[in-house]
């Protein structure tokens, strides 16, 4: 592990990273043997940073949840951020697009809890009952460091993304609440639309075969570091499209048919 004076440092540059909207070096090629373990103290030590300026922790979201990324950034488990309460925007707002750097765009589902969820040992089970309800969810990607060393050409590794809040910026919930166990999630399905062009199609059962799954996986990460999720929490189960750079004066919708659309619009 990081010696916490050097973890405390580098949560310090993320945050001057985010107030000044300028881009940091990416922490591996520092210290090319940052483990997993160490980018979630730089991210818990960011995140107690955000708390003392007065920021209240809402929930959390999970991202790396397809087998795909997995692979593709060489890792067998997905990775989790905190969402603060300013980080939510309404159905149908506009959102201001000087907040960003180079942010991009995700379809999810939401679950808002009514019960605390707590590991080890919690199981989908255990997440469907703690769950008050799920609403489509829209999740707004960022970096507070460089995807790709300008001087290298060397790409991020998946220790800079999770020091980095998991890429975590923004969310729009909207579309149509409903009980989980109203429906099959692993079928709820979305059509993501760019300026009325059609981006990107996908089904909730690329999250871990069931989105519940994630939720679960989550609660028993958080338990080593005596945390869980508490009764009122949002969680973004994770992502069942790839990510869609977003532009100034993109207008995005989102239709999961049944259960609604929901739609932004960056200004």
């Amino acid at each position: 592990m990081l010696d916490q004076p050097i973890i405390d440092s580098l949560a310090q540059r993320l945050d001057e990273a985010e107030r000044t909207k300028s881009l940091v070096r990416m922490f591996t090629l520092e210290h090319p043997d940052l483990t997993i373990e160490d980018a979630y103290a730089i991210q818990r030590a960011w995140t107690k940073l955000q708390v003392g300026r007065g920021r209240v922790i809402k929930g959390h979201k999970i991202g790396l949840t397809s087998k795909a990324m997995q692979s593709a950034v060489g890792i067998a488990e997905p990775d989790y951020g905190v969402l603060f309460e300013d980080m939510f925007y309404a159905d149908a707002g506009e959102i201001p697009f000087s907040r960003f750097q180079a942010p991009r765009i995700e379809v999810e589902l939401a679950f808002v809890l009514k019960a605390p969820l707590k590991g080890p040992g919690c199981t989908i089970f255990d997440v469907l009952d703690a769950t008050g309800y799920v609403t489509p969810a829209l999740e707004i990607l960022e970096t507070r460091m460089h995807r790709i060393d300008p001087e290298t050409g060397v790409s991020r590794k998946v220790m800079d993304t999770i020091s980095d809040n998991a890429a975590n910026a923004a969310l729009v919930l909207g579309g149509r609440p409903f009980r989980p166990q109203d429906a099959d999630l692993r079928w709820v399905g979305a059509l993501l639309f760019r300026n009325g062009q059609i981006e990107e199609t996908g089904v909730a059962a690329g999250v871990l075969n069931h989105p519940a799954n994630g939720v679960a996986w989550l609660a028993n990460r958080l338990f080593p570091h005596g945390e869980h999720l508490a009764a009122g929490e949002v969680v973004l189960a994770g992502s069942f499209t790839r990510p869609v750079d977003i532009r100034k004066g993109d207008t995005f919708h989102a239709d999961y048919g049944a259960f609604g659309s929901i739609s932004c619009q960056f200004v």
